[in-house]
């Protein structure tokens, strides 16, 4: 252990932690900051909180967004999860190798040309620009994320399990529901928070396919910080940054537990097995 230890590691630790998180703990200190210029302190204050709530343009975009982000992380985790099981567990077919590259061809398109070619799309068809544009866009976008997570679940499942299953009477779709869906949960729960913070995150092709009446909370941050920074916008990104937090860790306690407790079963059939 001391060997692998040295004053050159735990410099570059500390350097690459202090780039990372030295900007977000200044912007967290400065949205309490009582004065209007974000850069000069005058004091402690939380009325830039209260100045937030009621900024009525604030709000809106905000509760847009988590409308998006909800209903867009939902729909790419179910198209994300078929997606999966139809690479992993599905039959070959004709043009399994095509999909399979258009599932993923997403994740290495530039966000540019993505925005671009959902925009003609949608002129195409003359669909009108709007929540419902943004929606299908995001899970356009994010379903290829979800699929990447669940497909490398469902690749190191055990296929004893399903296959048991079948054996004692159960139909392929009570053998994906009663045995499948519990073992990929933690997977699936892991794609649709991907999605939905990719969602929440996304400036740059809801940009391209939004309309005058749905501006998200990225659209909205990002045309005023072209004014310049304002005391709000930090408070904002605070409260964003605090909710973001909370969900890591949450996750990150659903998922350990879910690994404590499938463990408890193994080890419950091994056990029974053995008597």
């Amino acid at each position: 252990m001391n060997q692998r230890f040295s004053w050159f590691n735990a410099t570059s630790l500390a350097l690459g932690f202090a780039f990372l998180y030295i900007p977000i703990l200044s912007l967290v200190i400065y949205s309490f900051n009582s004065s209007k210029l974000v850069t000069v302190w005058a004091g402690f204050s939380t009325k830039w909180y209260g100045a937030l709530l009621n900024n009525e343009a604030f709000l809106d975009a905000a509760f847009m967004t988590l409308k998006i982000a909800f209903v867009s992380s939902t729909l790419a985790t179910i198209l994300g999860t078929m997606a999966a099981f139809v690479l992993v567990k599905g039959i070959a077919f004709p043009g399994r190798t095509l999909f399979s590259a258009m599932i993923y061809a997403p994740i290495v398109m530039p966000e540019v040309i993505t925005g671009l070619s959902l925009l003609l799309l949608f002129i195409a068809i003359g669909a009108d620009r709007g929540m419902t544009t943004i929606i299908l866009a995001h899970a356009t976008f994010s379903m290829c994320f979800v699929s990447v997570v669940v497909s490398s679940r469902l690749v190191s499942m055990d296929n004893s399990l399903e296959e048991a299953a079948l054996d004692l009477g159960c139909t392929p779709l009570d053998a994906f529901r009663s045995v499948i869906l519990p073992l990929i949960a933690p997977a699936v729960i892991s794609g649709w928070l991907l999605a939905f913070t990719l969602s929440l995150d996304d400036l740059v092709i809801a940009s391209f396919v939004s309309g005058p009446s749905s501006t998200t909370l990225p659209m909205k941050i990002f045309s005023q910080v072209r004014l310049g920074v304002s005391p709000e916008i930090n408070a904002l990104s605070t409260i964003m940054i605090a909710i973001v937090t909370v969900g890591v860790v949450v996750a990150s306690l659903v998922s350990k537990r879910s690994v404590i407790n499938q463990r408890k079963q193994e080890q419950l059939a091994a056990k029974s097995t053995i008597e």
